[in-house]
């Protein structure tokens, strides 16, 4: 059930690498940043920061969900793994959401 896990990880990730190019300037200009939760959330507020926040989470959300009813998960529990490895491959100067909240760069 782990490798399961891990290989769908690995999808999940490779499907935000299809949207890399927007969502890395949009963490590189400091608009999002990953949060505890497992999502996407916004640092500054821009519609286009906004919009892609709103695409981004329900995509998550969906493989979340897919891989929550795979492994007889709960989805909070596999958006709580997908956080711990988000705000681990985040780059260093980009935004990360600490438990109380505060946003802060890595």
């Amino acid at each position: 059930m782990k490798s399961k896990i891990l290989i769908l990880f690995a999808s999940l990730l490779l499907s935000f690498n299809a949207l890399a190019i927007s969502l890395q300037d949009a963490k590189a200009q400091g608009f999002v940043g990953e949060q505890t939760n497992g999502y996407l959330g916004l640092v500054k507020e821009t519609s286009d920061a906004k919009t892609l926040v709103s695409s981004i989470n329900a995509k998550r959300k969906s493989h979340y969900q897919k891989i929550a009813k795979k492994n007889s998960l709960s989805i909070s529990d596999v958006a709580k793994l997908a956080a711990e490895k988000a705000i681990k491959a985040t780059k260093k100067g980009h935004y990360i959401q600490t438990t109380s909240g505060k946003w802060v760069k890595k």
